[in-house]
C-alpha cells in the first residue's frame, strides 16, 4: 500500500477516535494526569508527565485530522514514488509527533521537547526545496525561534528554585519568569516585534504551509498562553497592545502584496494577533474556539492556493491569475468558502467565534481608539479577502500554460472537499457540541449590526481598492510590503542578543584563558623545564660550573 495513503488512514482513524474522547471527557468533565520518573538529580524529580483534559484531547484530534488531509494532498502534490517526496512525509510525521508531545505536556522540560521538535522540524520543511531564497528563509525562522526559546530555557533554569516544573501546580510565579514564556510565545505564534519570520517561511511545501503555519506550529504559542493564564497578572494590557498592533499592521500590508502566500501568510499573522487580543482581554475559551475553526479554513485556503500554484506552473503572482471558476471549479467553491469564513461571514465557521470575540471586547470596557483599531482590522481582513478574491475569479484569464490539465478530481479535490465541509459547519459544531466558558452579551440593534456593517464596507472598499490611483505612490507600497519595516529592527534585536552574547563568551574565554588555562600551561612549562634538567644533567652541570667560574673570576 502507498505509504501516504497508510499514513492518511491511520491519522485519521485517530483523529475521529480522539474527538469522540474529547466529547466522553467533556461530559463527564474527566482530567487525566500521568507522570513518568525520568531522572533524579539531588532533590530535583525530572518527571515527563502528560495531561488529558477536553481541551488537549480535542486540540489533537484537529490537528490530526487537518495533517491526515494534508498528507493525503501531498500524495498527488509532491509525488509519492521518488525518495525526496518519502523524506517530506517523514518530516510531516515527525513535526506531527513534536506537536502532539507539546500540546499534552504541563511541564516546562516535557514541553521543551516538542517546542524544540517543532522549531527544528519547521527549519528542515522550510529549506526543503535547496535555493537560496528557502536558506535565507530557513535562517531568518531559525534564528527568531532560537531567540525566543531562550526566554523558555532562562525559565526552566529558574524553576528550579521552585523545586520542580509543574505548572499546574499554581505556584505564584515571578512576573519576570512569565514575562520570560510569554516572550518565547511571541516569537512561536509571529506576534510583533518577531513577526517578520513568518512571511519568509512561506519558502515551504504549500502543504507545509498548510499544516504547519496555519494551525500547529503558530498555534503552539497561543495554546501555552491559554494553558499559563492563571499566571498572567502583569503586564497583559501591553501584550493586549501588542496583539492589536500585529493585527492591524498586517491587516494593512496584506493589502499591498501580491504574492499569494504571502497574503494568506498575512491573515495567519492578524487572526493569531486577534487570538492573542482576546486572551489577554481574559476570553481564553473564544481564543480556543476561534484557534480551533481558524486552524480548519485557513488549512483550506492554504491547499487551494497550492492547487492554484501547482497548475500556474508554481507562479504565485495574483495578478496572473483571472477566471479561476471557468476552468477550476471545485478548487474554487472551496477557495471562496475559507476566504468567506476568514471574513466572519454569517454563518460559516469564523462567525461564531471572532463575532463572540468581536462583542466580548466590546463590553470589556476599553477605550474608543482600541475599539476603532479593532474594528479597522476587521474591516481590512474583509478588504484584502475581496481583493484576493477579485484578482483571482473576477479579473479576465492573464495567463494560462500550453499543458494546462484542469482535473480536480484526484487526492487534492479530496481533500479540500472535507475540508470545504467542514469550514461551513465546524463553527455551528463546537457550538452545539462544547460547553465552552462563554458569555451571551446582549447589545442595542445598532451595535450589534456594527461588525457586520465593517464587514460590508470592507468587502466594498476590497472591490474598490483596484480601481484607485492615489494609491500608486511607491513609498506606500514600499512601506506596507516591506511589512513597516519590521525586518529591520527585528533583525536589530537578535543582533543586539548575538553580540551580547559573543562579548560574553570573549569575556569567558580571557578568564578561562588566565585561570584554568593558564595554570595549566604553566604546571606544562614548569614539567618541561624539570624534564629537561632531567634528561641534560651533564650539560647542566658543566654550563653552571663555566658560569661560576665566570662570576668568580
Amino acid at each position: 500500500m502507498n505509504l501516504y495513503v497508510f499514513s492518511f488512514m491511520f491519522l485519521i482513524f485517530f483523529s475521529l477516535l480522539v474527538f469522540y474522547l474529547s466529547l466522553y471527557f467533556i461530559l463527564f468533565d474527566l482530567c487525566y494526569l500521568f507522570e513518568y520518573q525520568f531522572m533524579f538529580i539531588n532533590s530535583l524529580v525530572i518527571y515527563y508527565v502528560f495531561i488529558l483534559d477536553w481541551k488537549s484531547i480535542l486540540f489533537v484530534s484537529v490537528v490530526l485530522f487537518i495533517s491526515s488531509m494534508v498528507i493525503i494532498y501531498s500524495s498527488f502534490y509532491m509525488g509519492y514514488s521518488s525518495y525526496s517526496s518519502i523524506r517530506f512525509m517523514y518530516l510531516v510525521l515527525l513535526f506531527i509527533f513534536s506537536m502532539l508531545l507539546m500540546i499534552f505536556s504541563p511541564n516546562l522540560i516535557s514541553i521543551l521537547l516538542g517546542w524544540d521538535g517543532l522549531g527544528l522540524v519547521s527549519y528542515c520543511l522550510v529549506i526543503y526545496y535547496s535555493s537560496v531564497s528557502s536558506n535565507l528563509s530557513g535562517m531568518i525562522t531559525c534564528l527568531t525561534n532560537r531567540l525566543g526559546d531562550i526566554g523558555m530555557l532562562i525559565s526552566i533554569g529558574w524553576l528550579m528554585s521552585y523545586g520542580g516544573w509543574n505548572f499546574f501546580l499554581n505556584f505564584h510565579f515571578n512576573n519576570s519568569l512569565i514575562f520570560l514564556l510569554v516572550i518565547s510565545c511571541f516569537t512561536k505564534s509571529a506576534q510583533a516585534p518577531f513577526s517578520c519570520w513568518l512571511p519568509a517561511a512561506m519558502a515551504a511545501p504549500t502543504p507545509v504551509s498548510a499544516l504547519v503555519h496555519s494551525s500547529t506550529l503558530v498555534t503552539a504559542g497561543v495554546y501555552l498562553m491559554i494553558r499559563f493564564f492563571s499566571n498572567l497578572v502583569l503586564f497583559n494590557y501591553l501584550f493586549m497592545l501588542m496583539g492589536i498592533f500585529t493585527m492591524i499592521f498586517s491587516s494593512f500590508c496584506a493589502n499591498f502584496e501580491f504574492d499569494l502566500k504571502s497574503i494568506i501568510a498575512f491573515s495567519t499573522l492578524s487572526q493569531l494577533g486577534l487570538m492573542v487580543m482576546s486572551i489577554f482581554s481574559g476570553m481564553l475559551d473564544y481564543s480556543f474556539y476561534h484557534m480551533l475553526t481558524h486552524a480548519m479554513f485557513k488549512s483550506l485556503l492554504f491547499l487551494c492556493s497550492g492547487i492554484f500554484i501547482f497548475y500556474y506552473l508554481d507562479n504565485q503572482d495574483i495578478r496572473y491569475m483571472g477566471g479561476c471558476y471557468k476552468f477550476l471549479p471545485l478548487t474554487s467553491s472551496c477557495f471562496n468558502i475559507s476566504n468567506l469564513a476568514l471574513c466572519g461571514i454569517p454563518f460559516l465557521s469564523g462567525f461564531y467565534s471572532s463575532d463572540m470575540i468581536m462583542e466580548g471586547l466590546i463590553n470589556s470596557g476599553f477605550n474608543l481608539i482600541l475599539i476603532i483599531i479593532l474594528y479597522l482590522s476587521l474591516g481590512l481582513t474583509c478588504c484584502y479577502s475581496f481583493r484576493l478574491l477579485y484578482y483571482s475569479m473576477f479579473k479576465s484569464l492573464n495567463f494560462i500554460p500550453l499543458n494546462f490539465n484542469s482535473l480536480e478530481f484526484n487526492f487534492m479535490g479530496f481533500s479540500i472537499m472535507v475540508l470545504g465541509f467542514f469550514s461551513i459547519i465546524f463553527g455551528c459544531l463546537l457550538n452545539w457540541l462544547i460547553n465552552l466558558d462563554m458569555l451571551w452579551f446582549y447589545f442595542p440593534l445598532k451595535l450589534k449590526m456594527f461588525t457586520l456593517i465593517m464587514i460590508i464596507l470592507g468587502i466594498w472598499f476590497g472591490c474598490e481598492i483596484n480601481n484607485f490611483n492615489y494609491l500608486l505612490n511607491n513609498s506606500y507600497y514600499f512601506f506596507n510590503s516591506n511589512m513597516w519595516f519590521m525586518f529591520g529592527y527585528s533583525m536589530f534585536m537578535i543582533r543586539l542578543f548575538v553580540n551580547f552574547f559573543f562579548n560574553y563568551y570573549k569575556v569567558l574565554f580571557w578568564g578561562d584563558f588566565f585561570l584554568s588555562k593558564g595554570s595549566y600551561n604553566m604546571l606544562i612549562l614548569f614539567s618541561n623545564l624539570i624534564q629537561f634538567y632531567l634528561n641534560n644533567n651533564i650539560k647542566i652541570f658543566m654550563i653552571s660550573y663555566l658560569l661560576v667560574l665566570l662570576f668568580l673570576i
